[in-house]
């Protein structure tokens, strides 16, 4: 896992540092630097493999501001960093002894995608793909476990959406993400179960954004 996470942080300073370095400009001879603000439903497709006791993972849907760095190589290629972090609810069910509260979480998953944007009008849609690292962190644990621990993830992202240009400079947007994310997540239940857990977690999200995006 170090090394992956590794490779990813290698792989997303590369590409930051092959976007400042080219000398990009946006197709109106502008700045190739472009900002979006979104509100985000951050929606989990959830599923786990639970040893020991069998059962199930439920986590909960997020709601949150979203803020997206993207530079232009040229009117067509970018690279866009999005940027937000959002807690969620965690709850093992159907397990052999029970449901069990986990207690909640909260994720920062930075993600780098490259961009491909079909201009030619107002109305722009983009494609895009790249990497996702996540960090969990500010962990409560809940009522029954005496301690959860998630792994740091790396994983891929796909995206596709729009933007609407209001005038030359401000635009709407209407963004899709999926991101193909999972975790092992270790529960220690020493005081409740006598045993500490162990689950293969698969988060993979489906994030709908809606906001306001700027050229510079």
């Amino acid at each position: 896992m170090r090394r992956t996470v590794l490779f990813a942080a290698m792989a997303l300073m590369g590409f930051i540092n092959m976007g400042t370095a080219q000398d990009a400009s946006s197709s109106d001879g502008g700045s190739p630097w472009q900002f979006r603000l979104r509100g985000i439903v951050v929606t989990p497709d959830e599923s786990a493999d639970i040893e020991a006791i069998g059962g199930d993972a439920s986590i909960s849907t997020a709601f949150v501001p979203e803020l997206d760095i993207s530079y232009f190589f040229d009117e067509n290629w970018s690279l866009e960093l999005i940027l937000a972090t959002t807690k969620h609810d965690v709850e093992a069910v159907g397990t052999l002894v029970g449901d069990i509260d986990l207690g909640h979480v909260w994720l920062l998953p930075p993600t780098l995608t490259g961009q491909y944007h079909f201009t030619g009008g107002d109305f722009v849609p983009y494609v895009g793909a790249g990497l996702n690292l996540t960090l969990f962190y500010g962990v409560d644990e809940g009522p029954v476990a005496d301690d959860v621990d998630y792994d740091t993830a790396v994983g891929y992202a796909l995206q596709g959406g729009f933007d609407f240009m209001l005038n030359d400079k401000w635009f709407l947007n209407v963004d899709v993400k999926k991101l193909f994310l999972n975790t092992d997540a270790t529960v220690n239940a020493t005081t409740a179960l006598g045993a500490t857990v162990v689950a293969d977690v698969d988060i993979n999200p489906w994030i709908f954004g809606f906001g306001v995006g700027v050229k510079l």
